[in-house]
């Protein structure tokens, strides 16, 4: 199905399909799978908060630890039509009004995060480096500010349309004697953590903005607040869009188109925000 932070496969018969995830072997089997852990208590958790997320399979313990890969099996949902920005705010509202879970979960750290993906890119020259570093050090302050003063609560760190699903459930009103209704589901869960929410939101935004989805105004009236409006969006906005822009930067190999997409974001950086981009 996916093949990107874990590989994403969808196994058994019809009507009985499962999603298996297999993560990454990393250097230390021991704080995977002590991660893998906290992965399964923070979704229970979620569930008991009737926060709209993708569920575990309940027939068997979990995580599994095979061959060094953690293993989580999930319950599959057929998707049957694209997702609405519109539909990812109320499942991503839920999450924000949540009580914060008490699993330990690695902190929202924009700036270890772009730093190291600076370090280990290929595709990057040394010129680059140095005016996107410089950019990051620009950026840190409004970042501080707002950890500093806000309260932190649960946040996905990546909400956007390829990580939201759609959910059917069967309901039976008057009108219908079997009507299907869908509403929206987080999914892709891994990095949710304590931190500021309008990370989250400023997320929506730039997606919606980048790679072309019309209905942002849609999601901002649902979710009850526009990202736009605060005084300190254009520095969280820009801090966002460098660590989209440095992820993709370490994940991309040279003379590939993935690596001509990260070039021209780079390059739209500045000259023009609403310049599009293509999906990684």
């Amino acid at each position: 199905m996916r093949h990107h932070s874990n590989a994403v496969y969808l196994v058994g018969p019809p009507a009985r399909e499962v999603v298996v995830k297999i993560g990454r072997p990393g250097h230390d089997p021991d704080q995977d799978l002590r991660d893998a852990h906290g992965l399964v208590e923070l979704v229970q958790w979620l569930t008991h908060h009737q926060v709209p997320t993708t569920t575990l399979l309940d027939t068997q313990p979990q995580p599994l630890f095979i061959d060094d890969h953690v293993v989580t099996l999930w319950r599959y949902l057929p998707q049957s039509a694209e997702i609405t920005t519109r539909a990812i705010a109320a499942p991503l509202r839920a999450l924000h009004e949540a009580p914060p879970a008490p699993v330990p979960r690695p902190p929202l750290d924009p700036h270890t995060a772009i730093t190291r993906s600076i370090a280990v890119s290929r595709i990057l020259t040394d010129r680059q480096r140095e005016l996107l570093l410089d950019r990051l050090d620009h950026l840190m302050p409004a970042w501080n500010a707002l950890c500093a003063g806000t309260k932190p609560r649960l946040v996905h760190t990546d909400p956007q349309h390829r990580n939201t699903l759609w959910r059917h459930s069967t309901k039976r009103p008057q009108a219908a004697p079997k009507a299907t209704a869908a509403h929206a589901v987080l999914c892709d869960l891994d990095d949710v953590t304590l931190g500021p929410i309008e990370w989250d939101l400023v997320t929506i935004e730039i997606h919606s903005r980048r790679f072309g989805h019309s209905d942002y105004d849609a999601f901002c009236s649902a979710y009850g607040r526009d990202i736009r409006e605060w005084l300190d969006y254009a520095d969280l906005r820009d801090l966002r869009e460098l660590r989209m822009v440095t992820t993709n930067a370490r994940k991309s190999a040279p003379d590939t188109p993935q690596a001509a997409e990260v070039q021209h974001r780079i390059d739209s950086l500045d000259d023009d925000r609403n310049q599009r981009w293509r999906i990684l």
